[in-house]
């Protein structure tokens, strides 16, 4: 799932390439029982409100809110998406034969993982916006932008991570609201901080020396600031190679990021850790339903 990074970028370079372009029509093919009486545009009722709503208006900027896209158009209304498992943007030029949508320029958008297109925005340069997901498990609905503060999928999410307000202080209190959970679980409570998932929980806890499995109670003052520090400049760094595509994840033009490049731990089962001084093994378990991966010589359990 596109964790904060992947989703910064997808929002920032979206910003770039789509504001001030207006939407001259939509298209999709999602159509799901299960959603029947949803609000969202896998309800096939719902999509031709969903249509009229925002065919006609500019889009003024796009932005995120923890692992949401949120693309703010004219007439006060705001799409929300959620790309959950496998959905990723991607933006040029596409064309509709036998049923199916196709980039029709050589390119990475011909990327074997961008070919499932289940959303298209027909924009005002001819060009278009889609959504590819392979697992069809996105969620794309429209909004009043005033109603921000009331969205469900947005007014319970806790502080973002990479913004000037959040304080070591601030990450010690929205810990400290599940004091006897695991530590990996609480880091990836979006009611506690927003947009931080599997990989970058991983990665942090092991450049902090923190068991996935310890208590949040029982992380020592040193070890939650270092743990703090890390969660920011992991973030950071990933954002500046574009994010993680150790997935499925390609940005807008259908490029891969780099992060994977970087993994210290996630999803290096069985390999020798590579903290210096170490002779760990990095081990993989189940925390909260998710898995957690760690080295077991310098992130010992408490």
């Amino acid at each position: 799932m596109p964790e904060l990074p992947e989703v910064e970028t997808t929002a920032r370079m979206l910003n770039k390439r789509i504001k001030g372009l207006s939407i001259s029509d939509i298209w999709t093919d999602y159509d799901s029982s299960f959603h029947k009486g949803k609000e969202n545009i896998k309800d096939k009722k719902y999509f031709p409100k969903f249509k009229k709503e925002l065919v006609g208006k500019r889009i003024l900027n796009v932005g995120r809110r923890a692992k949401n896209v949120l693309i703010n158009v004219s007439g006060g209304k705001t799409i929300l998406t959620h790309m959950k498992m496998t959905g990723h943007f991607l933006y040029g030029k596409y064309e509709f034969k036998n049923k199916k949508w196709f980039p029709t320029e050589d390119g990475l958008l011909k990327d074997p993982f961008n070919r499932f297109v289940h959303l298209v925005f027909t924009l005002s340069n001819h060009k278009h916006l889609v959504l590819s997901d392979m697992r069809k498990f996105a969620k794309v609905y429209v909004f009043e932008t005033k109603e921000i503060n009331k969205i469900k999928d947005l007014r319970d999410l806790g502080p973002e991570p990479l913004e000037k307000s959040f304080t070591f202080k601030k990450f010690e209190e929205r810990l400290l609201k599940r004091p006897n959970n695991k530590i990996k679980t609480v880091l990836m409570d979006p009611e506690i901080v927003a947009g931080i998932g599997n990989i970058y929980s991983d990665e942090a806890l092991w450049a902090s020396k923190i068991h996935p499995e310890t208590k949040v109670k029982d992380v020592n003052n040193k070890k939650l600031e270092s743990l703090y520090r890390n969660v920011i400049n992991i973030l950071q760094q990933s954002i500046k190679v574009g994010g993680d595509s150790m997935s499925d994840y390609r940005n807008p033009d259908g490029e891969k990021g780099r992060y994977q490049d970087s993994h210290k731990v996630y999803r290096r089962t069985g390999e020798k850790c590579s903290l210096p001084g170490c002779d760990g093994i990095i081990k993989k378990i189940k925390v909260g339903g998710r898995s957690a991966h760690y080295c077991d010589k310098h992130q010992i359990l408490n």
